[in-house]
Order: C-alpha cells, then sequence, then structure tokens
C-alpha cells in the first residue's frame, strides 16, 4: 500500500512539474533549422517576427507575376479564412488555429514557400522572410 501511495504521489510530482513544458513539434523543428540558417547567413540575426511575417504576407510586390503580387492575393485578407487561386480552387486557411495541420510537413512547406514565393516575389523567399511568415501564422 505505502508504496502504491509513493508511487501515485511521484507520478502526480512529476506530471504537474512537467505539465509546463512544451515540446517541439514540426512547425517549430522548422522554424528551429530556419533559425540555424539565418543565424549562420546574417551572425545580427535577433529572431524571427510575426509583424514581418504580416507585412510580408500582404505587401504587393512588382517582381512576381501580375496576377498574384501578393500572398493576399490567392490567401486572401482574413488568414482565418480559406482563399482561392486564380482557377477558384478553395485554400485553406493559412492560420494554424483553423488549419491546425499545416505546416507539419517540411517537404511541402519547401515546396510551397518556393512556388508561392517565386509566383510573388518573383524569387525563392529568404530564410528570414520564411520564419517570419511561419511565425505570423502559427501566431494566429
Amino acid at each position: 500500500m505505502h508504496n502504491t501511495l509513493s508511487t501515485l504521489l511521484i507520478a502526480g510530482t512529476l506530471s504537474m512539474g512537467l505539465s509546463g513544458i512544451t515540446l517541439a513539434g514540426p512547425r517549430e523543428d522548422l522554424l528551429a533549422q530556419f533559425a540555424s540558417s539565418a543565424k549562420a547567413a546574417n551572425p545580427a540575426f535577433q529572431g524571427f517576427s510575426a509583424e514581418r511575417g504580416k507585412a510580408l504576407h500582404t505587401r504587393n510586390f512588382a517582381s512576381g507575376k501580375a496576377d498574384s503580387p501578393s500572398c493576399t492575393s490567392c490567401h486572401g485578407t482574413n488568414p482565418l479564412a480559406a482563399g482561392k487561386n486564380a482557377t477558384g480552387k478553395v485554400i485553406e486557411a493559412v492560420a494554424v488555429s483553423v488549419t491546425p495541420t499545416r505546416y507539419t510537413d517540411p517537404a511541402k512547406v519547401e515546396k510551397w514557400f518556393k512556388r508561392n514565393c517565386n509566383e510573388v516575389i518573383g524569387r525563392e523567399c529568404t530564410v528570414t522572410e520564411k520564419g517570419d511568415w511561419l511565425s505570423y501564422v502559427i501566431s494566429l
């Protein structure tokens, strides 16, 4: 009986002590990889910014395709709502709070960054831009 009670007390204490720990997931791992690359490219790198990510998301670029001058061209101005591409296909909301399975497959994330950045900006996004934008949509 004493051993059972002790085991329960230890288990309870451990679970309470660990409850504040946040385990990293695929998005956090991806952000860590982006941060490492950003720091390697620029030792003054201080971290990603959701505000810069929002600015990137809403900015109009003249260097990409004319029919998609900004991320909002397809994703819409409300990141909590679905968007539509040029052919009318519905695109799930970019906000993680609405579409929690988004940005969990690093290969898909890179595929879409490559495609969308080239179409909107006219070049591949930098790792800082990727990290800022991902920080923005995770924050919503």
